[in-house]
């Protein structure tokens, strides 16, 4: 044991990053985005709309779990010890400075930057009179129809506010009887937030303020004092209790619709509102003056995905080239490309069609018997969850575990399981306590004489749609041991198997855990032994405080660790004698990070897995993941080539993070391309990987190239 293992406290909570601060540091790094002039200009919109929408998610489930903590007098949960209120008071101070940062953004540098490329947001007062004389049309036609004005007093309750409802707060004056009145205007979601002028298609005005200055057509006879957006953060985490849901899928499904209904956590304003109106709004929504936030720009800023679509290729980042694996051209149908030798798919550089290419020919193969699948998040318009479908009505014995418990994917998940279970498919969820996070297929095909099992197990989604944002590893193979962990899993997921024996794969919530410590053990072994001692861990999150532990007692120990987290990391690296052999990094880019790949051992000798999981204690202790090894030599260097050796270079554009939690910024060289590994995976896999082509099986019903 060295000294720095005999001295060192691993437990001191100033040895650790708060979760939700961390979080919130990584959304900082996605503003960052949207301020670099590097990337295009509506990819830095894109960016400011992701910034946006990731702060709402975080108000909907973590603010609102520390609001329920705070009401249990619940003590912190977390390694760094951070009382639940004094956090509270923490995130409000980073949101608004995170909320002013992006208004400022957006006003002072965005709008500008638009209207020079001829996309301009305009305000109704600046138009021009027949512009408002169009826009007073499109008013009557196609939004004063669906606008539902709701006035406030002792005859018409206060109306229920919905989750992320954008409104406008109306003041009103009767001259009649000298009285002022409050009434509320929703903005319809069914509207688009930027509404086109004079049938241009790069000229908008703001929906809020289109209604706002045609308020005259919704109350006729009464003065309008004024209209002042605002918005609702509601509290969406979905609970579900075992014993109080038999029947799971109802109980979800009830869930969903009941959500709508959560407490309120978040009231964003405009900063003009009238103190008697913001006053009102508290009362109403029964929330404190600390949950109230000021913003000068639209508020709701997720609603610039709407501008950031807009059909300007010189705007845009060039279209994406998927590609295939060499095999999938090759070879006559998808079961002898497999058979051939394992096959790696990265996506989003390689196409996801090679993943529906399988199911759709399983669906129709006389030699295929049974197809097995988990289902985390499919989307609403899933072609693999068609595919099984026809499986199953063509006779198949088609087995998904559908986890119905995916946040905000719930809806699609409950239609998915009613339209399998109508085809004739097992349909069979996890327990209300834990999730199945795991992403593994099983086709089980006759041929010959024999049963051939073919897997394939993946770090992400069986979604098309994401596998064009996200990048993922996903192998394919008909390794027979893999094959026979794969079919047990399933047994242990449909059934009542407690603890299945596994041959190759590491499974979550039972062994999971032990894994990881085992195999950073191992390093800190070989370095307290002489011998080089190196992790890599590519990952979404790092938050666990015993496996932090066991990575500082490695570092300690003299193993070399680099940690790639893009988002919320709770280790604090190079830290005298505690963590000054850790590096951690977060890389952010044109696609989200969304692989786990790790290595253990030097350099030529790693052992390399990749995982549905990050280390975090949900997945390593609440959820059914998967951690499997890469064993065949090919498919070993194309991991190390494409998730490790592009993160060894200076430029690879990610972030360092400092010791006190804060992440410095890649060096820009000045002139030339944004440093960005992403981009020289996609010069690697173009130089290795054909372009997707017509196939014998591409007659088989549903897409090809995705």
């Amino acid at each position: 044991m060295s000294h720095h293992e005999q001295e060192q406290d691993l437990t001191d909570p100033a040895l650790y990053v708060n979760r939700e601060l961390s979080w919130l540091a990584f959304n900082e790094r996605v503003l960052d985005q949207a301020r670099d002039s590097r990337w295009p200009l509506l990819e830095r919109l894109k960016f400011l709309a992701i910034h946006g929408a990731n702060l709402d998610e975080f108000y909907m489930i973590r603010v609102s779990g520390l609001h329920e903590q705070l009401d249990a007098h619940a003590e912190p949960k977390q390694a760094d010890g951070i009382g639940v209120r004094d956090l509270l008071a923490q995130i409000r101070k980073v949101a608004q400075r995170q909320l002013n940062d992006a208004s400022t953004l957006y006003r002072e540098v965005l709008l500008a930057e638009l209207s020079a490329a001829g996309i301009r947001v305009r305000a109704f007062t600046d138009l021009s009179e027949l512009e408002q004389r169009w826009a007073r049309d499109y008013f009557r036609a196609s939004v004063f129809p669906v606008l539902t004005p709701l006035g406030v007093d002792p005859v018409h309750p206060f109306p229920f506010l919905s989750n992320l409802s954008l409104s406008l707060a109306v003041e009103l004056h009767d001259p009649a009887i000298s009285e002022h009145r409050f009434a509320r205007v929703k903005v319809p979601e069914i509207l688009p937030r930027f509404a086109p002028i004079g049938g241009k298609s790069e000229d908008f005005v703001l929906m809020e303020d289109l209604i706002g200055q045609n308020l005259g057509d919704l109350f006729p006879g009464l003065e309008i004092g004024g209209a002042f957006p605002f918005r609702v953060t509601r509290d969406m985490d979905l609970d579900v209790l075992e014993d109080a849901a038999e029947d799971l899928l109802s109980a979800v499904d009830r869930g969903v619709r009941r959500r709508r209904f959560g407490a309120a956590v978040r009231l964003e304003v405009s900063p003009q509102l009238p103190p008697h109106m913001r006053q009102l709004l508290l009362d109403k929504l029964e929330i404190e003056e600390d949950d109230l936030y000021e913003s000068q720009a639209p508020l709701g800023l997720s609603g610039l995905f709407q501008l950031a679509s807009q059909n300007k290729s010189e705007l845009r980042d060039p279209p994406l080239v998927q590609r295939v694996p060499p095999a999938w051209v090759e070879k006559a149908d998808p079961f002898s490309a497999i058979r051939g030798g394992d096959i790696c798919l990265h996506h989003p550089y390689d196409s996801f069609a090679p993943v529906l290419d399988l199911l759709s020919f399983a669906a129709l193969d006389p030699g295929v018997l049974a197809i097995k699948m988990t289902l985390y998040r499919a989307g609403a318009d899933a072609e693999a969850m068609r595919a099984l479908v026809r499986a199953a009505e063509n006779g198949k014995q088609v087995a998904v575990s559908i986890e119905l418990k995916a946040r905000f994917d719930e809806a699609n998940n409950i239609a998915w399981a009613r339209a399998l279970e109508r085809a004739g498919a097992h349909v069979f969820y996890s327990a209300a306590d834990v999730k199945t996070h795991a992403k593994a297929l099983l086709i089980v095909r006759r041929e010959g004489t024999d049963l051939r099992r073919y897997v394939h197990l993946s770090t992400g989604n069986y979604n098309a749609a994401t596998a064009r944002l996200y990048t993922d590893c996903a192998l394919l193979t008909c390794d027979p041991k893999v094959g026979e962990d794969v079919t047990e899993l399933f047994n242990s997921l449909s059934g009542f198997s407690i603890s299945p024996r596994y041959s190759v794969l590491s499974v979550a919530p039972t062994a999971l855990r032990t894994k990881i410590l085992e195999l950073i053990g191992e390093q800190a072994s070989r370095a307290r032994e002489g011998r080089r001692g190196r992790i890599f861990a590519k990952l979404n999150a790092l938050v666990d405080a015993e496996v932090i532990r066991a990575l500082y007692q490695a570092s300690c120990a003299g193993a070399d660790i680099d940690l790639v987290v893009r988002g919320p990391c709770s280790l604090r690296p190079r830290i005298p004698g505690v963590s000054e052999r850790i590096r951690v990094r977060s890389l952010l880019g044109r696609f989200l990070e969304h692989e786990r790949v790790f290595a253990f051992g030097p350099e030529g000798e790693e052992e390399l897995y990749l995982a549905s999981a990050d280390w975090m204690p949900r997945n390593l202790d609440r959820r059914v993941e998967l951690f499997f090894p890469v064993l065949s030599e090919p498919i070993r260097k194309q991991v190390l080539e494409e998730c490790l050796w592009p993160l060894n270079h200076e430029d690879c554009g990610a972030y360092e993070m400092e010791p006190d939690g804060t992440y410095r910024r890649p060096q820009l060289p000045a002139g030339g391309p944004r440093p960005d590994a992403q981009e020289q995976v996609l010069a690697v896999v173009a130089r290795t990987r054909p372009r997707p082509s017509l196939k014998p099986w591409d007659a088989v019903p549903g897409p090809s190239i995705v």
